[in-house]
This record gives structure tokens, sequence and C-alpha cells, in this order.
């Protein structure tokens, strides 16, 4: 099993381009694969720990801000970003990132070790229900990269 688990808030223009991305696989057919998870987990890093627990991949997307160009693309190997919740026990602060950590510490080998997070720079946050223009071009690449990924799950697919 493969999960694919889209992170953001649609509501704060770019943030949502991880759930567009979502919504481009679910058109292209991959929603009724038994083999393949999709997950909107909004902004709940919780819900993609559950998400991941019995699969063999994980795959997150989300938008980010690094101060790169926007719609820059990057995907990264989960390890490298994956860190331990340092906060109190607060579950809005709960990100994927963590999801990452606390996922592999508690479920063990029932948490995929092969972890790919796709990171699509943000142009604008504010309260909104479009994508910008960068960012939606960047959505369909990254969907494109996705179902790569998805059409041989079984074959190293080189990272760039």
């Amino acid at each position: 099993m493969i999960a694919v688990v889209a992170c953001g808030n649609p509501n704060r223009s770019d943030d949502g381009a991880g759930l567009a991305v979502l919504g481009q696989l679910k058109d292209r057919g991959f929603g009724q694969n038994a083999d393949i998870r999709l997950l909107d987990a909004g902004t709940d890093g919780m819900a993609a720990m559950f998400a991941a627990r019995g699969c063999r991949t994980l795959i997150i997307v989300d938008a980010c801000r690094s101060g790169s160009e926007p719609g820059a693309i990057f995907e990264v190997p989960g390890h490298e970003l994956t860190k331990p919740y340092g906060g109190g026990l607060n579950l809005h602060d709960f990100r994927w990132e963590h999801a990452l950590f606390a996922g592999k510490a508690i479920f063990r080998d029932a948490f995929p070790d092969d972890v790919i997070v796709f990171l699509i720079e943000a142009e604008q946050l504010d309260l909104g229900l479009s994508l910008s223009c960068r960012v939606s071009q960047a959505v369909m690449k990254v969907a494109a990269r996705i179902e790569e990924l998805l059409r041989t799950p079984q074959e190293a697919v080189p990272v760039g």
C-alpha cells in the first residue's frame, strides 16, 4: 500500500497546493486503486501519521515558505525533514514532520521507511480559495511526478 497525504488549508490560497495535487491524482483515477490510499489531512499531523500506518511508502505533499521562488518544487526524502515534537500536548501544532518521527516511534516496522515529501513554495497565503499562477503550474508538475512514482512503485525512480 502507498499513502499519498496532502496537507494544507485550502482557504489560505497557496497553502492548498497539496490538496490541489491530491485532486489531480483523484481526477487521474488513483483514488479507485486499492493499493493506493489518498488522504486530505488538512492541517492534522495525527491524520498523516495514522494514514501511513501499514503502508510500504508514504508520499506527503504540502506548501512551504522557504524564501525560494514561488512555485519552486522540492522533493525531499522524509528522513531529512523528520523532527520530534517538542511542544505541549497541543495537537494543533503537531504537524506532518512530527508525525514522521512519532509514527516510527509508535508503529515501528508498521510505519514506512520509504517516505518522500514534496513541498511547493507558496506565493500567497492570505485568505482565498484560488492558487497563484506559479503554484498552479507547480501543482501540475508535482501531480505528474507522483503519478510516475505510483505507476512504478516497485522500481526506484530517481529524485529530480
